[in-house]
């Protein structure tokens, strides 16, 4: 496990379940399901888990609680997001979220970086979850609302972090320029960077993970497939990118990228892996999974032996801006 420099207590897994598909992401998926991914997790060690109120309007936050909240609270991390509440709409219910979760449209989504939004946000979700308090809040995306969050939110999670009422704050975002700025000029322990420092693209090397490490915040490393692209040993012709179809040039880079892998042994997952944790401000990496048999792959991926020789041979096919 991997302690927040800043904050030493609290303690991640290298391997972070990442609890979005909980909320029913793209697709259903059954109570019974997730718990039982959560226990596999769980059984494989796995002792940091991530959600938030937009995954699902609250259902992923439910879930994960509910099967977690009989293991010993000492022995797991959960990190939960701020910034969006979730307002009752009983009028819409009758309707399916329009949000890329298979829910009904019970609730909408309202943007609140302020102070009193913070709060009424950690109550719901720690009402939500069942849990008697949160390890890790994050900002969740607050790229168009920067000022709000950091003249508003930042304070009230920093008091808050200095109560004790919550173990490290930091946010979440997919790029990783405001995250840097964040680590730059405010009191923050932890950052989340979703698909900007992965095997296909490293831009949080260039601003986010320089800072991170001169200012001693970890780096939690989400989005490790680049939303698919990178999940598959060879990355089909429909294979999405930033959960898009990803264009030919990049599908192509890819395949690239696993011809090299396979010469040394390992598959394009597995080295996607492998290549995040390198970074010494690096603390976690958070995959995002659905079931048991989804937790298994991760796993295994995970617990790959990567050769260095690999990183190396990257750059000079130059496929890796530099080895790290």
């Amino acid at each position: 496990m991997r302690a927040l420099p800043r904050r030493p207590e609290v303690r991640l897994t290298e391997l972070g379940f990442g609890a979005a598909q909980g909320g029913n992401l793209y697709r259903a998926t059954t109570d019974e399901e997730f718990a039982s991914a959560v226990d596999t997790a769980w059984e494989a060690g796995v002792r940091y888990y991530d959600t938030a109120p937009h995954y699902g309007l609250g259902l992923s936050e439910r879930r994960l609680g509910a099967a977690l909240r009989h293991r010993p609270r000492d022995e797991y991390v959960v990190s939960t997001k701020v910034g969006r509440l979730l307002v009752p709409s009983p009028q819409d219910a009758h309707l399916r979220d329009s949000d890329g979760f298979d829910v009904p449209a019970s609730h909408r989504r309202v943007w609140d970086f302020s102070r009193d939004g913070v709060l009424r946000s950690i109550e719901a979700s720690l009402d939500r979850t069942g849990l008697d308090r949160i390890d890790i809040v994050y900002l969740h995306d607050p790229d168009d609302h920067w000022e709000w969050a950091v003249s508003e939110a930042v304070p009230a999670l920093v008091d808050l972090r200095d109560q004790g009422v919550v173990g490290a704050i930091g946010a979440g975002m997919n790029q990783s320029e405001m995250l840097a700025r964040l680590v730059r000029e405010a009191d923050v322990d932890v950052m989340m960077c979703a698909g900007r420092y992965t095997l296909l693209e490293q831009g949080a090397a260039d601003d986010l993970l320089p800072a991170a490490e001169s200012r001693g915040v970890g780096v939690v490393i989400a989005g490790v497939y680049n939303s698919g692209l990178l999940s598959r040993d060879r990355p089909p012709a429909d294979a999405v990118y930033n959960y898009q179809q990803a264009p030919a040039e990049l599908i192509e880079r890819a395949r690239r990228i696993a011809t090299v892998c396979e010469t040394y042994g390992v598959t394009l997952p597995q080295a996607a892996l492998a290549f995040v944790r390198r970074h010494p401000a690096v603390v976690s990496t958070v995959v995002g999974v659905r079931n048991t048999s989804q937790v298994v792959e991760a796993v295994r991926r995970s617990e790959a032996v990567v050769a260095e020789e690999l990183w190396d041979a990257l750059a000079a096919a130059g496929l890796l801006a530099t080895a790290p």
